[in-house]
């Protein structure tokens, strides 16, 4: 299992311990990664990610998963979550065409 965010792409970073004695040994800082389970609105079906818990914040603060995924980079996004974001894209063109007409 990756230790990547599936929506922003954040990964591990590297930095140092630094003892009192300022010693420096090699450190991993890994981000927050949380199993969620997130509902897409114009697909009616629920998605389970491992995203960070800042990327969690930010789909609550955008509305949603529709709304997140519509605003976010392709490059930033992994492969699962960029097919749901094509099929969210297939789904609202196909509703507002149905309004319309």
């Amino acid at each position: 299992m990756s230790r990547r965010c599936e929506l922003t792409g954040k990964g591990p970073m590297v930095g140092n311990n630094v003892s009192h004695a300022n010693n420096k040994t090699k450190r991993r800082f890994l981000p927050n990664l949380q199993d969620a389970t997130l509902m897409s609105e114009a697909l009616e079906k629920t998605f389970s990610l491992r995203i960070s818990a800042s990327a969690l914040r930010s789909v609550d603060h955008r509305g949603g998963l529709d709304a997140y995924l519509m605003k976010a980079k392709d490059a930033e996004l992994s492969d699962r979550a960029l097919k749901i974001k094509r099929s969210v894209e297939k789904a609202l063109a196909s509703a507002a065409a149905a309004a319309s007409a």
